[in-house]
C-alpha cells in the first residue's frame, strides 16, 4: 500500500509557473511508476506525464499538450515526485492527480491502483 498526497496547486496567470509535489508514504516510491493525470470539468481524466521507477536511469514521458513546458522529476530519497509546470495556459486548468502502479506506465487511469486526492490548478488570462 502507498498513500499519495499532492500539493502546490493554485491560481496563476497565463505564462506563470507552478511546481506540484506528490509525496508518498507507506511504501518506497522506487517500487512504483508515478504518473500525473489531470481532469478538467466535464472531461475525462487525461495523462500528463510519467517518470520511470529508477533514479539512475530515468525515462520521462509527456503528453503532447505539455511537452516542452512541463517537467516531471522524482526524488526517491524524499519519496516525492514533482511536476514543474512552466508557461501555463488557461487550458491547463484542471485538478491534477498523481497515481502509482507497480508495473509499466500506462495512459489509462483505470490501471492505476493508488491515487492522491488531487490539487486544483487554475490559470487565468
Amino acid at each position: 500500500q502507498v498513500q499519495l498526497v499532492e500539493s502546490g496547486g493554485g491560481l496563476v496567470q497565463a505564462g506563470d509557473s507552478l511546481r506540484l509535489s506528490c509525496a508518498a508514504s507507506g511504501r518506497t516510491l522506487s517500487s512504483y511508476i508515478i504518473v500525473w493525470f489531470r481532469q478538467a470539468p466535464g472531461t475525462e481524466r487525461e495523462f500528463v506525464a510519467a517518470v520511470s521507477r529508477s533514479s539512475s536511469s530515468v525515462t520521462r514521458t509527456y503528453a503532447n499538450s505539455v511537452k516542452g513546458r512541463f517537467a516531471i522529476t522524482r526524488d526517491n530519497a524524499k519519496n516525492t515526485v514533482y511536476l514543474q509546470m512552466n508557461d501555463l495556459k488557461p487550458e491547463d486548468t484542471a485538478i491534477y492527480y498523481c497515481a502509482a502502479r507497480p508495473g509499466e506506465y500506462s495512459l489509462s487511469p483505470l490501471l492505476y491502483e493508488y491515487w492522491g486526492q488531487g490539487t486544483q490548478v487554475t490559470v487565468s488570462l
